[in-house]
């Protein structure tokens, strides 16, 4: 996850392994939430590698973030100052 000092223009994208972690702490996984919404298991494994919105948004609502906080390179800068 990022520092908490850096500023939004040099925000990285959280790195695979704190999703998974994050899913952790909160008794989740991406296959369960794949295959709770519908998914093949390995779908939600997918977007952290790549974009794929909906599932992006799954994860994201099970973090409790939006997905621009998870994957700031990949939305508008004005998506994340929304869910500040």
């Amino acid at each position: 996850m990022p520092a908490m000092n850096e500023t939004e223009s040099t925000r990285a994208d959280w790195h695979p392994a704190d999703v998974l972690a994050a899913l952790k702490k909160r008794g989740k996984t991406l296959a369960g939430l794949s295959v709770e919404h519908g998914y093949h298991p390995t779908a939600a494994g997918k977007a952290l590698k790549r974009s794929w919105p909906a599932l992006e948004a799954i994860i994201a609502e099970a973090l409790g973030v939006a997905p621009a906080v998870i994957w700031p390179s990949r939305y508008e800068p004005d998506a994340i100052e929304q869910q500040g």
